[in-house]
């Protein structure tokens, strides 16, 4: 802490992706003309703090020092943006001016963005900083509208404020501001509050789709359906977040984080996140980027990303798909920056059979040409196509399926969810991962195959020319089903049921 005369030295930190590096608000108030200098790269928000912080000084019924007063913002070659660094720099003011002890600025952390009459507003990207200051052990004060998300940050000391008058007669020691504690459970009314997931037995009919979901959530398979509009395929892809398993604290706020880095305010409770971009979304859409701010693939983390009208997509959005699909991450990279997010997510597609959507349809509704459907498909790369587990073929339901009123209980979410539960289990005492995330080395070791189903895999492979990575995804997707039915072995009808999970690697025609 800075003890020199008429410089103060206030802590807060920057949003950069998940990380929060500190930065030093220092302030100088030199001799000379008023005037109000902010130097340390900060953009345009940032700069625009020198009116909020006048105008909330003045407000709040302190002088405002007409003198040059200088802010650094170190380190100086770290982007700033956002308005949190309004209360640090009013502070920073106050205890340059000696208003304000030195003393009380020590191991205390400051964010808010001031209104013109010193109230403090909710500040955005404000978790990661959060997490970072807990680690630290500093006192963290922040303005009282960010309480929600700052109560899910284990052990971090938490002050809230509502405004600028709050914060400065608690750091003289007049008034005490509100502690903040630690929610280990989610409140009742946010419970209440939180919308519902879709039942699976809402789903007529379309049994072949069910099991399809069912071995993709067991495993963490990702999965393409493939079928005329209107057959179910989004209704079937909104249903799998209620097969999965609720997130664990940590994974929540794992989920939590990414949202506040995006500028979103972060959801709370267990839910997985289920993200379905339109088809219109670019590549920085899709994988982040701007100011370093996460995309669709990494706010589906721990979740679901559905992608309906798969071929709609642009080409290059897709091709982006092909990395973090393999390493679960992605990284950002610009001219002086490079910041990696999380992206773990299972990916859901569905496209039509055709352009118009009616190939095979028995009333002939279907005009479009051989070419026209080879030329649909390609849209789709092949080295994609290879790394999603599961295609799938849902056909249009028949009438009686689609009259019959009364819901399939005994293939409600519920149900589904329980023997997911216990395959993913086997699955983690086993090998500590999912089946989808097993490494070659480890296919080999946990998807051992008897000698009969051995063979039937070596007569699908000579018969469809699988390449080596479809090769080891349909052994993955055996193993869950295998899984399923609580077997240690692999046998025939998991092999079997694997290769028939790959429509779109049998022959044409």
């Amino acid at each position: 802490m800075d003890t020199h005369k008429d410089v103060s030295t206030v802590f807060s930190r920057a949003p950069a992706g998940l990380e929060a590096p500190m930065v030093r608000v220092e302030v100088h108030l030199g001799a000379g003309l008023p005037a109000f200098n902010l130097v340390g790269l900060p953009e345009a928000v940032v700069r625009e703090s020198k009116e909020r912080v006048r105008a909330a000084l003045v407000t709040a019924g302190y002088e405002f020092p007409q003198r040059r007063i200088t802010v650094n913002l170190s380190p100086a070659d770290l982007p700033k943006e956002g308005g949190r660094f309004d209360l640090p720099i009013a502070v920073g003011i106050l205890a340059a001016e000696h208003r304000i002890l030195s003393q009380a600025l020590k191991d205390r952390e400051f964010y808010g963005e001031l209104s013109l009459g010193g109230a403090l507003r909710e500040t955005r990207k404000l978790l990661p900083a959060l997490i970072a200051g807990a680690k630290s052990r500093h006192e963290m004060i922040l303005p009282a509208a960010n309480a929600l998300e700052a109560s899910l940050v284990s052990g971090a000391k938490l002050r809230l404020a509502n405004h600028l008058s709050e914060v400065i007669a608690a750091l003289k020691g007049e008034e005490k501001l509100h502690a903040l504690r630690y929610a280990a459970a989610e409140p009742e009314n946010l419970r209440s509050a939180r919308k519902p997931i879709p039942d699976l037995a809402e789903v007529r009919g379309q049994y072949a789709g069910k099991r399809a979901l069912e071995i993709a959530a067991a495993g963490e398979h990702g999965m393409l359906m493939i079928g005329p509009p209107g057959a179910g395929k989004t209704l079937l892809a909104q249903r799998l977040p209620g097969l999965l398993p609720p997130l664990s604290e940590p994974e929540a706020l794992e989920v939590a984080s990414l949202e506040s880095a995006a500028g979103r305010r972060p959801s709370i409770g267990g839910q997985r996140p289920f993200r379905s971009p339109q088809h219109t979304a670019s590549v920085a859409a899709l994988i982040g980027g701007g100011a370093m701010r996460p995309g669709e693939l990494s706010l589906a983390h721990l979740g679901v990303l559905f992608l309906d009208e798969l071929p709609e997509f642009p080409r290059n959005a897709l091709e982006a798909l092909r990395e973090p699909l393999e390493s679960g991450a992605v990284v950002l990279a610009r001219l002086k920056r490079t910041c990696e997010f999380p992206a773990k997510f299972q990916l859901v597609a569905a496209m039509n059979p055709c352009p118009c959507g009616y190939a095979g349809d028995p009333r002939g509704r279907c005009h479009c040409t051989a070419e026209q459907v080879v030329r649909y498909r390609n849209r789709i790369s092949g080295p994609l196509i290879d790394r999603i587990d599961i295609h799938v073929e849902i056909t249009a339901l028949p009438v009686e399926h689609l009259m019959h009123d009364t819901p399939d209980t005994a293939e409600c979410s519920a149900v589904l969810a329980q023997r997911v539960a216990v395959a993913r289990s086997l699955q983690l005492e086993r090998q500590g991962r999912l089946n989808a995330r097993l490494t070659p080395t480890e296919v080999s070791r946990f998807c051992a195959l008897t000698r009969d189903s051995r063979a039937l895999l070596g007569t699908a492979i000579s018969r469809l020319g699988l390449s080596a990575r479809a090769y080891h995804r349909v052994l993955k997707v055996a193993r869950t089903c295998a899984d399923l039915r609580g077997d240690a072995d692999i046998r025939m009808m998991d092999v079997a049921e694997a290769v028939k999970l790959r429509t779109l690697d049998r022959p044409s025609g």
